[in-house]
């Protein structure tokens, strides 16, 4: 019995996608709620190591993906958003300790005019020997709040600025603040870049799109086994695409599989709900207005396996 029950929990364990996390800053007691203590951070790697997790360079991820390969569930990416000072005086020596690789993103502006609180070139170079450096953009704006022609613009300009300072070209790009549209997601389209990150929460696995890649976000005190649970749900969005011009939330409709006749909803403000599937519909009425101009909307066979949709109030 004890081995039926085992090789249950094998095969669930099998089923799971890999992760992709994010971090911001380290031991920065000022910035509580983008900052990671160096406690924590040990924590964590203690949990992969302990637990028999792999923490891979996210190119090998990204390169599962794009040759529509499996990607071994027990793989984990760690990414560094912003580029500030404290991952290379406190972090950085963390992750030499466990010898995990990183891919850290560069607000181009901050570190080229020697911004306080953010890494030089010359850091990000040494950096550079035990991970990968790419783009972050060059002003970090909200980007669906900007023209198209100018977010080609400030992306161009960082793009420019990266190769001559650190002698390559960034090929993956992090949305600034996790922000995205369909206008900048087009807008993005003409510099190929090979991946792009948002901050959704979810995970990856051969299905997942390349130009929108879910990390779930590591600050303060965190539930490490907790954010591991966290599976994709395959899902055709249909609507909303984008955040309503009235603010107003009218339904949420989607394409699944057939098989299942519930699911669960969530949105920001109004929280998780009980909804009905009709031969693969999904159509529910919810005339809510919106509360936040950042807006989580998650559709999922339960809490943890979901599908994840950023709206973002722009102009």
């Amino acid at each position: 019995m004890r081995y039926i029950v085992l090789l249950f929990i094998s095969f669930i364990y099998l089923q799971a996608d890999a992760h992709i996390f994010v971090y911001h800053r380290f031991a920065e007691v000022k910035h509580p709620t983008t900052s990671t203590s160096l406690e924590e951070l040990k924590k964590e790697f203690e949990y992969f190591k302990t637990h028999n997790y792999k923490v891979v360079p996210i190119e090998k991820i990204i390169s599962k993906v794009k040759h529509k390969e499996t990607i071994p569930d027990n793989w984990i990416a760690l990414t560094i958003d912003d580029a500030y000072k404290s991952f290379y005086t406190n972090g950085l020596k963390i992750f030499k300790q466990y010898h995990y690789p990183f891919s850290l993103y560069v607000y181009v502006e901050a570190t080229n005019r020697h911004f306080k609180d953010f890494m030089s070139w010359k850091e990000l170079k040494e950096a550079s020997k035990y991970g990968t450096i790419n783009l972050h953009s060059y002003s970090h704006p909200h980007l669906t709040n900007i023209s198209k022609e100018q977010i080609i613009k400030d992306t161009q300009k960082s793009i420019e600025i990266f190769t001559k300072k650190m002698g390559f070209k960034p090929t993956i790009y992090a949305y600034p603040y996790g922000e995205y549209n369909s206008k900048v997601q087009n807008a993005l389209k003409v510099f190929n870049f090979d991946a792009i990150l948002n901050q959704s929460i979810g995970s990856i696995n051969k299905n997942t799109n390349l130009q929108n890649i879910p990390r779930i976000a590591l600050v303060g005190e965190v539930n490490i086994k907790h954010k591991l649970r966290y599976n994709s749900f395959d899902i055709q969005w249909i609507e909303p695409l984008q955040y309503p011009k009235d603010g107003i939330l009218k339904s949420v409709k989607a394409k699944v599989n057939p098989k299942y006749k519930k699911l669960k909803l969530y949105v920001t403000g109004l929280g998780w709900k009980d909804i009905k599937v009709k031969n693969g519909i999904i159509d529910e009425i919810l005339n809510f207005n919106l509360v936040k101009s950042r807006t989580r909307i998650m559709l999922g066979q339960d809490v943890f396996t979901i599908s994840t949709k950023i709206l973002i109030k722009g102009r």
